[in-house]
């Protein structure tokens, strides 16, 4: 039997099809926290709870299609640093059906974050609270900007809690980083990125001697305007040749 002759006699309903989703870990700084954008559930199941914007995949649509139309109808947003985090396929995963979620980080700097919620007032900007140090990984915790804790849909405080894990041991050999800084930036902007993500205070001249070194920056010649002290000067990410 050819090829073709066994596609033309092969019948698809043989297997059942398990349906298949995106769901956009928006990420960015708020108030020199991380924070992430979440959306209020309209209809069961997990009605009135939060979860990550996400989207049912077409069945001709590739995946990474998926991922940047859910970015443009959920965040109004064309672009952003957009990689696939983790496939979930617990069976339970959804009580409506079999759904594998091929979850994605989606990294914002702050004036594409602010713009998301310009743009779609439906979105929640929710703290992220990191208990755990270093990439350990382990549960997180996720508020309101009001401060109250809540409870995510299906399985997507864990989905959030790997994407916090994964941005962490990635930042200092990466430049994953830089996706959360706009253009031109400051050393102090860039450190202010790094501790915020990993939660801790990181010794000022061992750091900028590290990024330097690792050939990231480029001077611009130019120092920021607009400050009440002596302004710094202003650098931008270029990759190391």
């Amino acid at each position: 039997m050819t090829e073709s002759e066994f596609l033309e006699g092969y019948d698809p309903a043989a297997y059942e099809r398990p349906s298949v989703t995106v769901d956009l870990v928006l990420m960015g700084l708020r108030g020199g926290r991380p924070a992430v954008l979440l959306q209020e559930r309209r209809d069961p199941p997990f009605e009135g709870r939060w979860a990550l914007p996400g989207s049912f995949v077409g069945i001709d649509e590739a995946l990474d299609s998926a991922a940047e139309r859910t970015l443009h109808e959920k965040a109004r947003l064309e672009k952003a640093h957009l990689e696939q985090l983790y496939t979930f396929g617990a069976v339970d995963r959804d009580p409506r059906m079999r759904v594998i979620t091929v979850a994605w980080l989606a990294l914002l700097n702050e004036q594409d974050f602010a713009a998301a919620l310009a743009a779609n007032p439906a979105l929640m900007p929710a703290a992220i609270d990191v208990p755990w140090p270093g990439d350990a990984g382990g549960p997180i915790a996720v508020a309101t900007p009001g401060g109250t804790q809540i409870d995510l849909a299906f399985d997507h405080a864990g989905i959030l809690a790997l994407a916090v894990q994964r941005l962490r041991g990635k930042l200092d050999y990466s430049e994953v980083g830089f996706a959360l800084l706009p253009e031109l930036f400051t050393l102090r902007q860039l450190q202010d990125v790094h501790e915020a993500i990993l939660g801790t205070v990181l010794n000022k001249p061992a750091f900028r001697r590290r990024m330097q070194d690792r050939g990231w920056l480029a001077a611009t010649g130019t120092r920021e305007e607009g400050t009440s002290y002596r302004p710094a000067e202003l650098f931008r990410f270029q990759r190391p040749r």
